[in-house]
C-alpha cells in the first residue's frame, strides 16, 4: 500500500536519530509532525556514509559519540508510534541491518509499527532476501531513483518499492541548494511510466518555494539537510526550531 500524505505535495522530514541526543530526536520527531510532516525519516547514524552531504555527516558523528545504534533507533520508533499515525520509515546504509540481522530487523521493526524502510545503499539488483522479508511482515520497501538510471532500472525500481518511490533530485550527496535542478521533473515523469506510486523528490530541497515547485509533478517533497541543519543551529531548542523550519516548509504545501 501507499503511504499515505496529507498535503498536497506531501512532506517527508528526515532526522539522524541521536542528534543531539535520543530524547532530543523524539522531540524532534513529534515537532515535526504536529508542525505538518507526512512521514519521517529516522536516519541511523553511520560512520562510513556515501550519500550524505556534511550537514548529515555531523549529525551522524554526534550521534555515533552518543552511542546510539540501529536497536535505539528502533526502539525511539515504537515510542513514537504510541503517539503518533504519521508514517515512519527507517533510513539507514545496509551494514547496520546486516549486522542487527535481517530477519531480526524486519520482525523489530514490525513490532514497533515502523511502516518500512529506506536501504541508501543497496542496489534493487542484489534486493531479492531483504524484499521477501520485507514483504512477510508488512514492511513498505523504498529505493533511491536517480536521474541518470536507464528506463529498465527505473522500471525495476518501481515494481520493488512500495510505499513511495523516492527520486533523487540531481547526482552528488544530500545538502541544501538555491535551485531544484531540472533533472527533478523528467526524473518523476519518468518514474510515473512504471508506477502508479507516489514519488518523493529529495536531495537539495530546503526552502517552501521549492517544495511548492515539487508539488507541480510530484506527490511530496523529502527535507533532510535543512532539518539537521536547524538542529546543529538551535542545540539549547532542536524541536521549537525544527517545528518553525517545517511550519516554513509548509507554506508551500
Amino acid at each position: 500500500m501507499p503511504i499515505r500524505f496529507f498535503h498536497k505535495p506531501g512532506l517527508v522530514a528526515y532526522v539522524t536519530c541521536g542528534d543531539p541526543d535520543l530524547p532530543a530526536t523524539k522531540a524532534v520527531v513529534l515537532a515535526a509532525i504536529q508542525a505538518g510532516a507526512d512521514v519521517i525519516e529516522l536516519g541511523v547514524p553511520f560512520s562510513d556514509p556515501v550519500a550524505d552531504g556534511p550537514v548529515i555527516q555531523r549529525a551522524s558523528e554526534r550521534a555515533l559519540r552518543q552511542g546510539v545504534s540501529l536497536r535505539n533507533v528502533l526502539e525511539l520508533a515504537a515510542e513514537v508510534r504510541r503517539e503518533t499515525a504519521a508514517g515512519l520509515i527507517v533510513f539507514s546504509y545496509l551494514n547496520p541491518i546486516l549486522k542487527f540481522g535481517l530477519e531480526r530487523f524486519c520482525s523489530t521493526a514490525e513490532a514497533a509499527g515502523v511502516d518500512g524502510a529506506l536501504v541508501t545503499d543497496l542496489p534493487v539488483e542484489e534486493a531479492g532476501e531483504y524484499l521477501a522479508r520485507m514483504r512477510a511482515h508488512g514492511l513498505a520497501t523504498v529505493f533511491l531513483a536517480a536521474p541518470t538510471s536507464p528506463d529498465e532500472r527505473l522500471k525495476r525500481i518501481a515494481e520493488s518499492c512500495r510505499g513511495f518511490v523516492y527520486a533523487v533530485s540531481r547526482t552528488g550527496v544530500t545538502g541544501a541548494r538555491a535551485e531544484l535542478p531540472a533533472d527533478a521533473r523528467s526524473l518523476a515523469a519518468r518514474i510515473r511510466q512504471f508506477t502508479a506510486l507516489p514519488v518523493a523528490v529529495g536531495f537539495g530541497i530546503s526552502t517552501a518555494e521549492q517544495v511548492k515547485a515539487v508539488g507541480e509533478f510530484a506527490d511530496a517533497a523529502v527535507v533532510g539537510s535543512a532539518i539537521m541543519q536547524a538542529i546543529e543551529n538551535s542545540p539549547g531548542a532542536p524541536a521549537q526550531a525544527v517545528a518553525e523550519l517545517v511550519n516554513q516548509l509548509r507554506m508551500g504545501c
